[in-house]
Parts: C-alpha cells; sequence; structure tokens
C-alpha cells in the first residue's frame, strides 16, 4: 500500500542527505520529486506545493552536529504532508451523532460520487459500522435513476441488517429522502443514510437534482464517495461536484489495493475537509476511520 509514493520520497532523500542544503543542490531533486509524485495521482498543483513546502522547510533549517541526516530530512517531509493533511484531521463521528441524538434528531448524511466508486457497499459498510457502535440507522434509496439499484441497496441492507425507505423507479429521491428522515423521526432512528445516484460530471440535470436533495435535507454531513484507484480523475470529480453543493468530507475506497495514495493528498488539499474512512476491503467490516499518523507511517517509514 502507497509503496510508490514512499519510494518516490525515498529517492529524494537519498539524493540530498549527502549534498549542502542550498536552493542549486535542492533543484533538480525537487523537480524530480514533484514528477514521481504528479506519476502517483497527486493532483499537479498539489505536488508543486509539496516541493515549495519541503524546499522551504529545508534552506529554513539547519542540522546540528550529531543528529541523523535521514531521520531530519523524513521528519521535514513528514511535516509537510501533515500540513498539506491538516483538514483530515479525524473528528469522531459517532460523537457527533451522538451530540444530535440528545436533541432527538437523527444525523443526516447525504453521499455523493462518479458511477463505480462503490458509494453504496460504503453506505452498507457504514450502517455496519454504526450497528456495532449500537448506533441505530436506516437508508434512503434516492437513487431512483439507475435500473436495478434499489434492489443492490436492499440487499446490502439485509446482510447488516438496516432498513430501506424506498419509492418507485422514477419517483423524486428528494422525496425518498424526507420520508427516510420522517422515519427516523418517528422511531427515533439516529442516523440517515441517503443513497444518490451515481453521476458523471458532465451530466447538469443529475447534478441539479443532487443539489435539491442537498437542499431539501439540510443534511449534517454532504461526504464525497471517491475511487483511490481513480488517479487525478478524483481531483476532476470533486470539484465539480464542489461546483454545485458543499462538501463537508470524503471518503476514500479501494485504498487497500492503492499503490500510489496520491489520491488521499489531493482530496484533502482540494476541498479543504477531513477524509473520515477509507475502504480497506470488500467486507462489511472493511471500513477504518482515516488517521494522519496511519498515512504518514505508511509513506515516510522507510
Amino acid at each position: 500500500m502507497f509503496e510508490k509514493l514512499k519510494s518516490g520520497f525515498k529517492t529524494f532523500v537519498t539524493k540530498i542527505k549527502t549534498k549542502e542544503l542550498n536552493e542549486e543542490n535542492l533543484a533538480e531533486p525537487l523537480e524530480e520529486l514533484k514528477i514521481s509524485l504528479v506519476k502517483n495521482d497527486v493532483a499537479y498543483f498539489v505536488a508543486d506545493k509539496i516541493g515549495d513546502l519541503v524546499k522551504e522547510k529545508l534552506l529554513g533549517s539547519r542540522i546540528t552536529r550529531g543528529s541523523k541526516v535521514d531521520t531530519f530530512l523524513k521528519g521535514v517531509i513528514r511535516d509537510t504532508i501533515k500540513e498539506i493533511l491538516d483538514e483530515s484531521r479525524p473528528f469522531d463521528i459517532l460523537e457527533r451523532v451522538r451530540e444530535k441524538a440528545e436533541d432527538d434528531e437523527p444525523y443526516i448524511m447525504v453521499f455523493l460520487g462518479v458511477n463505480g466508486t462503490g458509494k453504496t457497499t460504503t453506505i452498507a459498510k457504514l450502517a455496519n459500522y454504526f450497528k456495532k457502535n449500537k448506533i441505530s440507522s436506516v437508508i434512503a434509496a434516492s437513487d431512483t435513476f439507475r435500473a436495478g439499484s434499489i434492489e443492490q441497496l436492499e440487499k446490502h441492507a439485509r446482510k447488516v441488517g438496516v432498513r430501506v425507505i424506498k419509492h418507485e423507479y422514477k419517483s423524486d429521491p428528494s422525496s425518498v429522502a424526507w420520508d427516510a428522515i420522517a422515519h427516523a423521526q418517528a422511531r427515533h432512528v439516529r442516523v440517515v443514510l441517503v443513497d444518490t445516484a451515481g453521476r458523471q460530471v458532465m451530466d447538469t440535470n443529475l447534478m441539479r437534482e443532487m443539489k435539491k436533495i442537498v437542499d431539501v435535507t439540510e443534511p449534517d454531513l454532504v461526504v464525497y464517495v471517491g475511487d483511490a484507484l481513480a488517479g487525478n480523475d478524483v481531483v476532476t470529480q470533486v470539484q465539480k461536484f464542489s461546483d454545485y453543493v458543499p462538501i463537508n468530507a470524503s471518503i476514500l475506497t479501494k485504498i487497500d489495493a492503492d499503490a500510489s495514495g496520491g489520491g488521499a493528498l489531493s482530496v484533502s488539499f482540494i476541498t479543504k475537509k477531513p477524509i473520515i474512512f477509507v475502504g480497506t476491503g470488500q467486507g462489511y467490516n472493511d471500513i477504518a476511520p482515516f488517521n494522519v499518523e496511519w498515512f504518514l507511517k505508511k509513506i515516510v517509514d522507510f
């Protein structure tokens, strides 16, 4: 996992650790580092920012006699990535749900993303996650567009033991979400998970429909679900979605198969919002809160 990103940083450290840290000696290795980052799914302007921050930290530092150069350089990289991921400091979703429950109101989450990111499976994983933490949830089948979507959602929901609120295909998705919220309020269900139609970013009508769902439900959290393997396409996707609705958080799926790791850096930098979970496998238990220290350990411990 993230081996390619780790390799890029390792090569950079190897090239500069025996040189005097001045602008001339750093120029070529920094340019190579930026190219390596871009090749590993870091958006160009994010790679540029990382290079600038590393350069600033290196030129503004002095290595004291007796200090280990490798340790110092890895520390600079760690601090830089942590700065990029600053907005991804984890918040406790369980605590937020329980705070809302004090007013006997459900915590509403709307999920959006392009086709094929694993959004529906992710919703089932979250329903299972809440259930394991003794928090009830209900799923709104607000994808009334794609044939078979409701049946697919119901299949997942049955396996994790959560109810689905649904209407007929082609019905108003906002109405489905509204009914799910009313159901949760009447039965003191603590979380409403709103599944929406996967959409391509150029589909204006579906984007407007998504905005309507958000306007009607007034969610506590709008969650972008992105595929960690989608590379720089994730950057375009999240930017386009942000044009229509405010994204409050992200979830990256298939991170267990991601050899690059650049998507997490790009999404975090672009949205300025936290990555709250990552998908780590195919099972319903294979979801974990995103942790910056875990990410740093994966790419800087070499």
